[in-house]
């Protein structure tokens, strides 16, 4: 037997004003997505904004209802409204944020799993990383170059058996 660890980088930026330009215009974009959000059972707003390979700015927030497993996280509109918008298109940048209008934020809120799952799906796809970058409403903003980063032991269709 033996022990190995796994070790992610992740970049640290204390406020909006450190980011690049293009994650800061992300991030406005993901903000205004976020306020268009329909969350009235949790209040729990997300936005997210996917900067695609051909220069196109794609964003989504999350969508309740009130029979709770048939909502959709941001993420997860974002990228599927960003595939069927632009087929094979690979995925540069994401931006993902969240407001809580009872609890302001003040720590990067990442994405969940099952959103992990399939961000990481069009990574493997287009054989390209997407630089992921989260935040709340104010503190830190955290940002990793590939989703590979927030989900190292990835399923992938690899595992599957072709028939």
């Amino acid at each position: 037997m033996k022990t190995e660890k796994l070790i992610t980088d992740i970049t640290v930026y204390e406020n909006r004003s450190e980011l690049p330009a293009d994650v800061a215009m992300l991030m406005d974009k993901a903000f205004e997505a976020a306020r268009g959000a329909y969350a009235p059972y949790s209040r729990f707003y997300v936005g997210a904004a996917i900067l695609l390979a051909n220069g196109e700015v794609v964003t989504g927030s999350n969508q309740e209802n009130s029979a709770y497993p048939s909502g959709l996280c941001a993420e997860r509109t974002t990228a599927f409204s960003a595939s069927a918008r632009f087929p094979g298109v690979a995925f540069k940048k994401l931006v993902i944020v969240a407001i809580n209008p009872d609890k302001p934020l003040d720590r990067p809120v990442p994405p969940c799993g099952a959103c992990r799952q399939v961000l990481m799906e069009y990574e493997q796809i287009a054989k390209s990383p997407i630089e992921v970058t989260f935040a709340g409403e104010s503190g830190p903003i955290y940002q990793v170059k590939s989703v590979n980063d927030l989900m190292p032991f990835a399923f992938s269709a690899d595992f599957i058996p072709a028939n």
